[in-house]
């Protein structure tokens, strides 16, 4: 366990975060192993069609993320606030919604599979490819919804450095069981959703047994559970408007995908390559923000506001100077990450494109993380929904439309995304500064 309230706030902040960070990168690794070792074996319609279903499981794993994330801040108050009791009612209550809610989207997802990709203007020729890759992961999505309640607990309550160990694990076996399904068995893209289904298994086990020996006193038991609705009613009044915030952004990038889509398979297969690059790059902000969420609500529980303030402005410089940094090597040597998935000249010249437009702007998306996370931990969540749900709606998706049916074509999709991140910062800056008068 470890208590936030106390030491420097700036040391406080980064070494709660390192871990999570370096987690969440291990995470991101579960797609992008597939991604590089299906682009290299099974060529770059297999990428393309890995591609879109990484879209669907990113919105599953932010839904999931978003839903476990008012118990998380429920935890971390109670536990600034020492009321242990409180604690425990809210692990089990969040736990057993998770699990609950996990099994009827899985159902669900398994089901409409095939009339998901068919909407989204999947080519006919990745169809069938894309629909095997995708009730499999569905499959998954019962263990990653229950393996990240239990990460938010342990956040919840300091640990953030045991859900990295258990990843970086997993992520491990995740790479050995790819090559041996795709490579040995061939078992194609297949082989691939097994193999990080398989791997999310191992994490949710793993972490359950460690709870048990380590935390006993907030472990889950089965014939004693502690289910209460008003806990659950404030753990989604908390976590609601996150949750919300996290489906609109995926249902933003399925929007984005959409488009892509309709430009062929080598666009697809560049824009799955330059994501996944992206998507390591923004992994410092968006962790660096989710430590914030857990030092701004136990502080908050403690009563120490100036506290928050100060965590606040050292994490925005912190994470501003990271991204910026990230930019530059981004920017410069473009090519040499996308080779790592594919080697088509048109899908590294599209790649690239890409990478060069958004990779430019990426203290903005820095900035709006940080700030989201503090309104967050502070108990309001509202605003950092609204502005997420405005950006997306208002700016990006309407703006990718217009200008990717100019002679721009997919430039225009990439030159709307950060036109959305500086909307979003826009109004969270703004009522950040309301709070701070406050």
């Amino acid at each position: 366990m470890k208590d936030l309230t106390q030491g420097n706030e700036l040391k406080t902040i980064f070494y709660f975060s390192l871990p999570i960070l370096i987690g969440n990168l291990f995470q991101q690794l579960y797609n992008v192993v597939d991604s590089i070792i299906v682009g290299n074996y099974l060529g770059k319609e297999s990428l393309a069609a890995v591609g879109f279903s990484y879209q669907i499981n990113f919105l599953l794993v932010a839904f999931s993320t978003g839903i476990s994330m008012g118990a998380s801040v429920l935890i971390s108050r109670y536990f600034g606030a020492k009321k242990m009791n409180y604690v425990k009612k809210v692990i089990d209550t969040g736990f057993v919604f998770s699990v609950v809610l996990s099994v009827l989207i899985a159902v669900l997802g398994i089901y409409f599979s095939y009339t998901i990709l068919v909407s989204f203007r999947v080519p006919e020729e990745l169809l069938f490819m894309a629909n095997d890759y995708l009730k499999i992961i569905f499959i998954g999505v019962i263990p990653t919804f229950a393996y990240n309640a239990l990460t938010n607990i342990l956040r919840g309550v300091g640990d953030s450095k045991t859900p990295t160990y258990i990843l970086i694990a997993a992520t491990f076996l995740n790479i050995v069981l790819d090559i041996t399904f795709i490579k040995i068995f061939q078992w194609g893209v297949s082989g691939a959703a097994i193999a990080t289904v398989i791997s999310q298994l191992f994490s949710f086990i793993v972490c359950m047994i460690y709870m048990y020996y380590h935390y006993a006193e907030f472990y889950i038991h089965v014939n004693s559970l502690q289910f209460d609705w008003q806990q659950l009613k404030q753990s989604l009044i908390i976590g609601l408007p996150a949750t919300l915030q996290q489906v609109f952004i995926g249902v933003g990038f399925m929007s984005i995908q959409f488009l892509i889509n309709g430009f062929g398979t080598d666009c697809m297969a560049a824009y799955t390559a330059a994501s996944k690059v992206d998507s390591f790059a923004e992994m410092p902000a968006l962790n660096l923000g989710r430590a914030l969420t857990n030092f701004t609500a136990q502080n908050y529980g403690a009563n120490q506001k100036d506290r928050i303030i100060k965590g606040g402005k050292y994490t925005l410089f912190m994470g501003v100077g990271i991204s910026l940094l990230l930019s530059v090597i981004i920017c410069l040597f473009p090519t040499m990450f996308l080779s790592m998935f594919n080697r088509d000249t048109n899908v590294l010249q599209i790649g690239s494109g890409y990478l060069r437009i958004v990779s430019a702007f990426y203290f903005i998306f820095a900035a709006m993380q940080i700030l989201n996370g503090l309104l967050l931990g502070y108990g309001k969540p509202f605003v950092p929904m609204l502005g997420s749900i405005l950006s997306l709606c208002l700016l990006q998706v309407p703006v990718a439309i217009f200008l990717s049916h100019t002679s721009l074509r997919y430039y225009g999709v990439w030159i709307a995304a950060p036109i959305g991140w500086f909307g979003g910062l826009l109004i969270r800056f703004l009522y950040f500064l309301k709070i701070v008068k406050q």
